[in-house]
């Protein structure tokens, strides 16, 4: 396996008031490059061999503007391949042509921005194509997703995760089908576009992540450029950019890149480091990097994949450590977040499975008998290598609630909760038990899309936010919004929250009553008790343990009828905790905690 370390720049560029364009295209005997600029002439313009498989040339007459693709004479078919270019940042579409770009985004005017401390980020994960409000109409683009900002703004959220927003086939999809790694979907906008959000997005004081998709290229028949780029090709497999052998195997297709071909692993890093630097993206979340390590997720190993993932983070930590990359792996492994000097992938998050599953699995479970609080404790604690940034927790994302005919039990939590009545009292009580564990527990919150509107359908990408829910529901958006502002230590007083500390000091699985103290360095406005009541029984006269003496603010009660009309509202109250020990801690203290509800405590 080789790895380059110096690759002088691929593509259509603009350089001098000519354009230069250059291609990796090791099997070919002729390269040409066909456009408008020479009324797609297959012979007019020769690309010329650098003999070590490249082929580059300066062409005048190329415009910014101007349509093209390289045309491949090979041995291996009987006439020339035409292929668009895969360093292309701008596309026609996903069967069309290259369009030679050149930037001329300005950046001067952006209010100057930086990452959030990891610690301190609360992801909001949206679909550009649904992110509007136009149901039967066209596709989100990114300047209908600028127009939203303002409620995010309102919500709290400091960091945006956008799911793949490069080139896939047609207007209606998730993303991860990515056909031109380079490109921008062009039914979402152009790369200006793109420019564009994340400079809006900056200049309303958040973060962008973007999902990468590394683990396939494209759809599963491979009908896409990439495919035998320069006419080889073995085993009816991919060619020159792909596995050409069992390695290529993924559930999407027998699409999986060659992390071994030192010129692919080559492609992958330069396109990390497009989003970062060109495009100013502050962070990457990497799509399924289980298919990446194993050519099938949980077995079938390939060193190659760990080594890439390993080389390409740490390139991206050289050069902008403050930016975040977060792993979607999915196999609990603490490897995926240790430094790669370590041993480790170098990641700095990664989605949490044994959060969401446990707590969903909780909360769903239709009888308080059986409702199991060792898996929560087990939820709250268990995070990777003692930091609790490592984790992103969640009980909605993409891919909980899609419409999935194969999984029918991914939905919106309150409607998996009770299917078809999610707006029943219990329903949405036991879901927002929900947000308040991925607000309160130690790790970095993620919401979905329109969760904060109690959006209680099955996310499709045909099927737009529903933002009418803003009003329906408009105390449910504040419930979310307080939660936020406490997890952000908005008030100053729940400092513990962003901490790396848990304590859960009270589990009563009879009444099924559990309490954790939450903190970073201790003391009054750092120490934080949250109590959730898991069944729909109210304690009156409840006694909990408490950290130190004193009085004991109440901050939040998810039974406040101002966040639901159904609810009970009764007046829980502020605490003062006596010298009496109970729970493992030195003080007691009294509450009132209605049915699924609950409480947070400061000092």
């Amino acid at each position: 396996m080789s790895q380059l370390s110096q690759f002088p720049g691929m593509g259509s560029r603009r350089i001098n008031d000519t354009t230069s364009f250059r291609v990796w295209a090791p099997h070919a005997t002729n390269v040409h490059v066909a456009g408008d600029f020479n009324q797609w002439n297959p012979n007019t313009h020769p690309l010329t061999s650098e003999g070590n498989h490249y082929w580059s040339a300066d062409i005048p007459e190329a415009e910014p503007g101007h349509e093209y693709k390289y045309v491949i004479t090979n041995p291996f078919t009987a006439t020339p391949v035409w292929k668009r270019d895969p360093y292309n940042k701008d596309i026609t579409n996903t069967v069309g042509n290259s369009i030679i770009h050149q930037s001329s985004f300005d950046w001067s005017d952006q209010t100057p921005f930086s990452m959030p401390y990891y610690n301190e980020l609360v992801i909001y994960e949206l679909h550009i194509g649904t992110f509007n409000d136009s149901p039967g109409g066209p596709v989100g683009q990114f300047a209908t997703a600028i127009e939203r900002l303002p409620h995010l703004v309102e919500l709290g959220v400091n960091a945006v995760q956008v799911m793949p927003a490069k080139e896939y086939p047609g207007p209606l999809n998730w993303g991860y089908a990515v056909t031109d790694p380079f490109a921008v979907e062009s039914d979402y906008g152009d790369i200006e576009g793109l420019k564009a959000f994340v400079k809006a997005t900056h200049n309303h004081g958040m973060a962008v992540i973007l999902d990468v998709v590394y683990n396939h290229f494209g759809p599963g028949d491979l009908n896409h450029s990439l495919r035998n780029f320069d006419g080889w090709g073995e085993n009816g497999l991919g060619g020159i950019y792909f596995y050409n052998d069992w390695r290529a195997q993924t559930p999407w297709g027998d699409t999986r890149p060659d992390y071994g071909r030192g010129e692919v692993r080559q492609y992958l890093r330069d396109n990390l480091l497009y989003w970062l630097e060109e495009c100013q993206i502050d962070g990457v979340r990497w799509d399924a990097t289980a298919y990446i390590r194993n050519a099938h997720g949980t077995y079938g190993e390939i060193p190659d994949g760990w080594s890439l993932m390993q080389w390409m983070n740490s390139e991206a930590k050289s050069r902008q450590p403050w930016k975040i990359s977060i792993a979607e792996d999915l196999q609990n492994d603490a490897a995926i977040t240790r430094p790669t000097w370590s041993g480790g992938a170098g990641f700095d998050s990664q989605w949490h499975p044994e959060f969401v599953h446990p707590v969903r699995e909780v909360l769903t479970t239709p009888q308080d008998e059986t409702r199991d609080l060792n898996k929560i404790h087990h939820a709250l604690t268990s995070y990777y290598n003692g930091s609790a940034p490592q984790r992103v927790i969640y009980t909605e994302s993409h891919d909980e609630v899609a419409l999935n005919p194969d999984h029918p039990n991914k939905r919106r939590l309150a409607d998996q909760i009770w299917p078809g009545n999610a707006t029943d009292w219990s329903a949405k009580k036991r879901s927002l038990l929900g947000a308040v564990l991925v607000f309160t527990s130690p790790g970095i919150p993620m919401i979905f899309q329109g969760q904060e509107l109690f959006e209680n359908r099955q996310w499709q990408d045909s099927l737009p936010i529903d933002w009418s829910y803003k009003e329906t529901y408009s105390g449910i958006f504040h419930l979310y919004r307080d939660l936020i502002r406490l997890r952000r230590n908005w008030h100053n007083h729940t400092r513990g929250l962003r901490g790396n500390h848990i304590n859960v000091f009270h589990m009563n699985h009879t009444d099924k009553v559990i309490a954790y103290h939450r903190w970073d360095q201790g003391g009054m406005g750092d120490d934080v008790i949250v109590v959730l009541n898991l069944s729909g029984r109210v304690h009156s006269n409840y006694q909990i343990g408490m950290p130190t003496g004193g009085t004991w603010w109440l901050r939040f009660n998810s039974d406040w009828a101002g966040y639901d009309p159904s609810f009970g509202n009764h007046p829980s109250f502020d605490t003062t905790a006596y010298a009496e020990p109970r729970d493992g801690l030195a003080h007691t203290a009294s509450i009132h905690i209605e049915a699924y509800s609950a409480l947070i405590y400061s000092q």
